[in-house]
């Protein structure tokens, strides 16, 4: 299946709000730390319902949004969900990226970026479109060292891209950007039953559970356009 008619069918069954609410724990914090300035143009990679946008143009008065997504039914929900001509959103590809040279203060992707077709060329569409001094927030939870997201690619039909801390640094900087942070981002709103209520259906463990959520969380890599 293709990354489109997979996230198609999400889309279709309502999935898209549900993966809002889950990556919105981390989220949050990782948008709060964007030097976003009014009026600002911003690129979201796999925008899925367009929560990222409209988040910034609540909280940061971004001047445009351009929410790119490769599923047709996804772009027609995150429109849906936005009342403002502020911030559009398009299908579109990773490996080619609609916008112009320079064009872009900012780029921001959650827990998509790791479904590119070719992620070292995707790095280098980012950095060609980049202003300088532009930056891109790349958070995701499908990473090397988080060994409890392992088995997800079992369970989707889409070639993932598992890359660890190292080889996220390497790519970018491989790409042309400068690497000016890199942290995980511990998931603090899920809540972790007390011991004596595990295993449950999920997991074996508390200590595996608090684990994935408190330690390992959502791996944040951020680079910088030059």
């Amino acid at each position: 299946m293709s990354v489109r008619d997979e996230f198609d069918a999400w889309a279709a069954d309502g999935r898209d709000k549900g993966m809002e609410d889950r990556h919105w724990h981390t989220a949050k914090h990782a948008l709060a730390r964007m030097p976003v300035e009014e009026g600002d143009t911003v690129v979201d990679l796999g925008t899925g319902s367009g929560y990222a946008l409209r988040a910034l143009r609540d909280t940061k008065g971004i001047g445009r949004g351009f929410g790119l997504d490769g599923s047709p039914e996804m772009v027609q929900n995150a429109r849906a969900y936005t009342d403002t001509d502020d911030l559009s959103f398009l299908v579109g590809d990773f490996d080619d990226l609609p916008f112009d040279d320079d064009s872009v203060d900012h780029v921001w992707s959650m827990e998509a970026f790791y479904y590119a077709a070719d992620p070292h060329h995707t790095l280098e569409e980012i950095a060609r479109i980049l202003k300088p001094g532009g930056t891109f927030y790349c958070a995701v939870n499908y990473y090397e060292e988080n060994v409890h997201s392992h088995e997800w690619q079992d369970l989707i039909s889409i070639d993932m891209t598992r890359w660890s801390h190292a080889e996220y640094r390497e790519a970018f900087r491989d790409a042309g950007l400068h690497v000016a942070e890199q942290d995980s981002i511990a998931d603090l709103d899920i809540d972790i039953p007390a011991a004596t209520e595990f295993p449950t259906d999920d997991w074996e463990t508390r200590e595996a559970m608090v684990e994935r959520y408190r330690t390992f969380g959502t791996l944040l890599t951020v680079g910088v356009a030059p």
